[in-house]
């Protein structure tokens, strides 16, 4: 029993840090194609760059957050830089061609981040997750979620899972809109 669950532990937590890794692309590359697009049309954006960053600069404070529970070997590192090269190229790419398609791409893979979490959360709940049952939230967590000083593991992964949501809801809107339509998330004097 003890080995299976920390071979749920194990399990876990090497594929939040390697979706992490992967999952702050999307966001940086649509803002920096955005960003480089604002510039040579000397335009505005009507403020999608912001939420873009917004979402990149939260999928890394994920995977900040899992790196608080392992540290990565060499060879997991040289997967994570090839895994990144190979998508961070072809969502490129696939940016220029169709916006609208990468949207609604990412917002399906924020769908299966938010059952990757939701699954975890079982897992703690049904008890073959102990480990997480009873661990402190990792301090990273607490600062940036504002968390209470009581917060445990779980409630970092409700965050992170609620966090998916927003994301999955913000891709799947942008990718109905027009690329040239206000941005509905962000504030009026932010656009």
């Amino acid at each position: 029993m003890m080995s299976s669950t920390i071979s749920v532990y194990i399990s876990f937590k090497r594929r939040i840090i390697f979706l992490e890794t992967v999952a702050g692309v999307p966001g940086m590359v649509a803002a920096m194609t955005r960003h480089l697009q604002s510039l040579r049309k000397m335009r505005r954006d009507h403020g999608w760059i912001h939420t873009l960053l917004e979402e990149a600069e939260n999928e890394r404070m994920h995977l900040l957050t899992a790196l608080d529970l392992k540290a990565p070997s060499l060879f997991f590192r040289l997967c994570v830089i090839t895994s990144q090269g190979m998508f961070l190229t072809a969502f490129w790419a696939s940016y220029l061609a169709s916006p609208r398609f990468c949207h609604r791409f990412v917002g399906y893979l924020e769908e299966e981040a938010v059952k990757t979490y939701t699954h975890c959360i079982e897992c703690i709940d049904d008890g073959s997750l102990k480990m997480w049952a009873n661990m402190a939230a990792p301090p990273i967590a607490k600062k940036y979620w504002n968390l209470e000083d009581g917060a445990m593991m779980r409630d970092v992964i409700l965050v992170i899972r609620a966090d998916e949501a927003h994301h999955r809801m913000v891709n799947h809107t942008l990718s109905t809109i027009g690329s040239t339509d206000s941005n509905p998330y962000i504030e009026p004097g932010q656009k």
